[in-house]
């Protein structure tokens, strides 16, 4: 009996309703070809070539098409691009083609880059600082590089850092700075005064009391202040030393305190001029000259058969201190520029004289990048530095930003007082102080 339902068997013997499904055609596998191994020569990397205007040795020339079922390929093989009236593509370009390279099928809008070396790599930027040959690569330049132009950068770069602090004086103790005008000037009327009333007494009594009491008095005061100008920087160092190390972790925000611990560069780390220091955040050159009865002042105020200063460097940069009491990093601020007093201790580096000035090109060297002259002259090189490992103690005043903890020069001059026991005059810092002693010492502490 049939069926209004059509039905079909399956291949177990079962029957089912409904139509047997038309068998699907299979989808045509594409096959590619595994890519080759180029070793990094971008001549082999196909289409990575092509976006550099390079060939490959083959040229691919556009083909008929192949009829699917003549035994040939299903695929047409040609290149991209417009083709000309017998079929072939076009070979121009609106830019001028590098030597030795056969132009492409393609057109370019512009100018082609250079030829690159076979390296695999893609970098933004020039290939090079140097010249190249035409094939790509770094040309050998013979001779050596001239040296003294690089460091004048150097100095240069230095000089001319906004991060950098530029001190061209020299720290030395004043009497001028230690006393206030006023009354420098009042003891100067008073003396003076003494002087005329104890002569005029003299004249007139024949008593010379009050002229010995003010000749005693002023001996005294003229005997102290000789002291203190040939004493008084020994005696800054003396206060630096004796000043007791602050906890920073028990310090106030903007309390005046004394840190001493182990240096950290920072960003802008500084180089010594003549040793060559690296990683250093303070640096100090200065070139002393003997005067002689007939030989030429170092500066307006050098005085015969001494020494004078001719020529300053000093640089400083903002570093780290590790405190030695609490353990924690401070940054201390010293460079853009800010107010700093350094007691940094200088070794001579070089004596010269006419007869030994020739035996050292470094120095030559080193006068020639300050347009110093080297005529017949008795010179002294002495130099400093604060380098990264080194013991120092600075005082300042704490600044807690952020929670970043900073030792900053504070705002107004700070007083020393009196040092009875040394005789020493109050004398005041204004700026941040920087002590290092150990600059000459081999064995620091590595950070």
């Amino acid at each position: 009996m049939g069926s209004r339902f059509p039905s079909h068997q399956l291949s177990n013997g079962l029957y089912v309703s409904g139509r047997p499904e038309q068998p699907k055609e299979k989808a045509p596998v594409v096959c590619s070809a595994a890519m080759p191994y180029t070793g990094g020569d971008i001549k082999k990397s196909g289409e990575l070539g092509k976006m550099f205007d390079l060939h490959a040795e083959k040229s691919r020339k556009s083909g008929p098409l192949a009829v699917p079922g003549t035994g040939g390929s299903a695929r047409a093989k040609s290149n991209s691009g417009p083709l000309n009236k017998h079929g072939e593509p076009t070979k121009r370009s609106s830019g001028p083609q590098s030597g030795g390279v056969t132009p492409m099928a393609r057109q370019n809008s512009g100018h082609l880059p250079p030829i690159l070396p076979t390296t695999g790599l893609i970098t933004s930027g020039p290939i090079s600082s140097g010249q190249l040959n035409s094939s790509g690569a770094l040309r050998k330049v013979s001779g050596t590089l001239d040296s003294t132009v690089s460091m004048k950068m150097r100095a240069t770069s230095s000089a001319y850092n906004p991060a950098v602090t530029n001190l061209n004086e020299q720290n030395s103790y004043s009497i001028k700075a230690s006393l206030p005008k006023p009354i420098l000037w009042a003891a100067i009327l008073l003396f003076a005064m003494g002087f005329i009333a104890g002569g005029f007494i003299l004249a007139a009594v024949h008593n010379s009391i009050l002229l010995v009491v003010v000749v005693v008095i002023f001996g005294f005061v003229a005997a102290l202040l000789v002291w203190n100008i040939c004493w008084g920087t020994r005696g800054m160092t003396r206060f630096v030393s004796r000043y007791p190390d602050a906890d920073l972790r028990i310090t106030k925000d903007g309390e005046y305190v004394k840190v001493t611990g182990v240096v950290t560069c920072g960003n802008f780390p500084l180089e010594s001029s003549f040793q060559r220091v690296p990683r250093c955040v303070y640096t100090s050159s200065c070139l002393y000259e003997y005067r002689g009865w007939d030989s030429k002042a170092a500066n307006t105020q050098h005085r015969r058969f001494t020494w004078g200063l001719r020529s300053i460097e000093r640089h400083a940069v903002d570093f780290y201190i590790s405190d030695f009491q609490s353990g924690l990093r401070a940054l201390v601020k010293i460079g853009y520029g800010a107010r700093l007093i350094p007691y940094v201790d200088e070794a001579v580096v070089i004596d010269i004289n006419p007869e030994n000035k020739d035996m050292s090109p470094e120095f030559l060297r080193w006068l020639r990048e300050r347009n110093l002259s080297s005529d017949d002259r008795i010179m002294r090189l002495k130099e400093g530095y604060i380098k990264e490992g080194n013991t120092v103690s600075v005082i300042g005043v704490v600044q807690r930003n952020d929670n970043v903890l900073m030792i900053v020069p504070p705002p107004e001059p700070f007083n020393t007082g009196c040092q009875w026991g040394k005789c020493l005059l109050p004398t005041s810092l204004d700026g941040l102080v920087l002590r290092c002693e150990d600059t000459s010492n081999g064995d620091v502490i590595p950070v």
